[in-house]
């Protein structure tokens, strides 16, 4: 089977009209606003843009951020989890640092934007949320909530760690992610590099984040976060939607297709496909090169049911992602025929 990939463009620009703050004062150090085990279960797929310029460029000097419409800097740190059922699952949202309830929003629906055009978000980019006050001017914004989940309204006095609502798909996006924001005043600080700088393309000599939670944010722009089987070509918005993924497959089914879901890739990437069937016989395999740089990648390849159906068992996929300079990332799953 010829191997397939879509492209979407994702978007999160925070832009709602809350007050300022008053003279600056020492930053707050932020917990995780999220509960979720990065790199298992949720994934940080942008970062705040450093290029003043309609250029990109994250904290690392790397490319995972964006600029659009080109001079409208990407302000937060975007953690994403891994599709619409994790979503109805319920992802708590969690207070930073302890601070005062300044604005608030709720009620918007956890629609894409790709379905609703940008028309419908147009000044309420960030969707339900909440933009808490630290104190001496630092302030922290939570964007794209779950509708209904927003728990603080304005004047409420919130504890770091205290669940202010869940994640959703409210706003300007089209994925179900948390866009955090940092401010001092009117100036937006990037939790890894702090406000007094350091040298360039690495974390700041004072980031904000807890010193536990900072190890916890390892970087890595290309991430395979979800990837799975199917019987035939994959349905990609019941997959980002938490639907479409079989638990088990039947010897009489059309086809063997394994897919993945990445954010970040770059041109010049290749992916490889390969699928073991119940005796580690290759059953499967496949190579192809990305010719673009993409936000994000969907992409899928298997193999036609043999004549005499599929052998039963526990069959193995792996993708492989090889950078042009050798590094690799690899993401596994298996599933069983009947």
């Amino acid at each position: 089977m010829r191997a397939a990939a879509r492209l979407i463009v994702v978007a999160s620009i925070a832009a709602t009209a809350w007050p300022a703050g008053p003279a600056v004062a020492e930053p707050p150090t932020l917990a995780l606003p999220i509960a979720c085990s990065p790199g298992r279960d949720c994934w940080i797929n942008r970062y705040v843009d450093h290029d003043p310029t309609e250029g990109i460029r994250d904290y690392l000097c790397g490319d995972a951020t964006y600029n659009a419409p080109p001079g409208n800097r990407h302000k937060g740190t975007d953690i994403a989890i891994r599709d619409g059922a994790a979503m109805r699952a319920g992802v708590p949202v969690l207070a930073a640092a302890d601070g005062v309830v300044v604005g608030s929003r709720d009620g918007m629906a956890d629609i894409s934007v790709r379905e609703i055009g940008i028309d419908a978000v147009r000044g309420r980019d960030c969707g339900n949320g909440l933009r808490i006050d630290h104190g001496g001017g630092w302030f922290t914004q939570y964007c794209h909530m779950r509708t209904g989940s927003v728990t603080a309204r304005p004047g409420d006095r919130v504890t770091t760690g205290q669940r202010l609502g869940e994640v959703g798909l409210s706003g300007l996006t089209d994925f179900p992610h948390l866009h955090f924001q940092v401010s001092r005043g009117d100036e937006i600080v990037d939790p890894f590099v702090g406000v007094d700088g350091g040298a360039a393309c690495q974390v700041g000599d004072r980031p904000l984040w807890q010193p536990d939670v900072l190890a916890g944010l390892t970087y890595d722009p290309t991430v395979m976060f979800n990837a799975g089987f199917s019987a035939g070509a994959p349905n990609i918005d019941a997959i980002r939607d938490g639907r479409g993924r079989p638990e088990i497959l039947y010897n009489v089914a059309p086809a063997i297709v394994l897919w993945v879901d990445i954010f970040q890739v770059q041109a010049g990437d290749t992916l490889r496909f390969r699928i073991d069937g119940p005796a580690g016989e290759v059953v499967f395999e496949h190579t192809t090169a990305l010719e673009k740089d993409a936000p994000r990648r969907f992409a899928y390849a298997g193999r036609k049911r043999p004549v005499d159906g599929w052998t039963p068992g526990i069959y193995r996929g792996e993708i492989t992602l090889t950078r042009p300079n050798g590094d690799t990332e690899t993401i596994k799953r298996e599933i069983s025929v009947r």
